[in-house]
């Protein structure tokens, strides 16, 4: 347990990709390597709120999350190896009717399952009461005293984490770039960069609020969200994006999850080659990990006769 809240991982690799046409070189930080289990941004969110649900003497910690969501994989893995309870409130009470074969279709939630956290599905339209005190209240009459974890886990002691992903190896790039969900990840980054770096935030989902979704994090003024490749909105994925995907892998040896780093890195490429980025300059990619979601998007694609991806 002590070895997972406290590891460091300042050797986490910047791995080349390649240098393009007009010198601009890209690189991406493997954050996907960090644990086995809890990797990426998830690691880096729940490390400190880990430590503090263990200070305050919590004996559980409860979240929020879709049926392929990468947080609540996390979660419960983390939960397993911090030896604490976890709960999982899962939008889509119809999930919960034949709960065996909800696990043998949805390998996120076999998967958290099996790290014996316990789930409760929930209609979405009570789910969009998940920051209401009072249904976090009737939360905690029905599962006891609890830690809780916001959706997507982003809080201030997540930032914080997130905070650590750059390092001082990290400060010869000009451009630090990376997925955006809720927010967290891209508030720790900037407030870790430096004078001379832009952050450039490509979200995964549809919507303005992510811009003040920020702010309320930062105070530095080097960033900014790209919205222009998140495929339709959130989880939504097409034949263009699962070619690229593959291609990468094929290319590269390294594989992109659909949801967030692969419409990061397409839309790295694109600006690239549409001259966004001046000559010369340096860029690093953060890859937030999110892998262990392929197999149900793959299933899903099958059901819509896509491409699959090449895990």
């Amino acid at each position: 347990m002590a070895d997972f809240l406290n590891a460091e991982f300042d050797a986490v690799p910047n791995q080349f990709i390649k240098t393009f046409d007009n010198g601009v070189s890209l690189y991406l930080k493997r954050e996907d390597l960090l644990h086995p289990e809890v990797p990426g941004n998830k690691f880096r969110k729940l490390k400190y709120n880990i430590a503090e649900a263990k200070r305050q003497g919590k004996e559980k910690i409860l979240t929020f999350g879709g049926a392929f969501s990468n947080h609540i994989a996390a979660t419960a893995a983390a939960g397993k190896h911090a030896k604490i309870k976890t709960v999982g409130i899962i939008r889509g009470e119809e999930l919960g009717n034949d709960l065996p074969k909800t696990l043998d279709f949805n390998p996120t939630l076999k998967f958290a399952s099996s790290c014996r956290m316990e789930l409760k599905f929930i209609s979405r339209e009570v789910f969009r009461k998940k920051e209401d005190p009072a249904f976090i209240d009737k939360l905690g009459a029905e599962f006891g005293d609890f830690y809780l974890v916001p959706e997507g886990g982003t809080n201030t002691l997540a930032i914080k984490g997130c905070e650590e992903i750059l390092t001082s190896a990290d400060a010869k790039f000009d451009y630090i770039c990376t997925s955006v969900g809720t927010g967290g990840t891209i508030s720790g980054i900037i407030n870790a960069s430096l004078a001379h770096q832009q952050v450039l935030g490509f979200s995964a989902l549809k919507g303005e609020f992510l811009d003040s979704a920020v702010k309320k994090n930062v105070t530095k003024e080097n960033w900014q969200i790209i919205p222009d490749y998140h495929f339709g909105g959130y989880a939504k994925v097409n034949a263009e994006l699962v070619r690229f995907i593959n291609h990468f892998k094929a290319e590269y040896d390294i594989l992109l999850d659909p949801v967030y780093t692969g419409k990061l890195v397409f839309g790295i490429f694109a600006m690239i080659e549409n001259g966004y980025f001046p000559k010369n300059a340096r860029i690093l990619g953060v890859h937030t990990g999110g892998l262990q979601g392929i197999i149900g998007m793959n299933k899903r694609l099958q059901n819509k006769n896509l491409p699959l991806i090449n895990a």
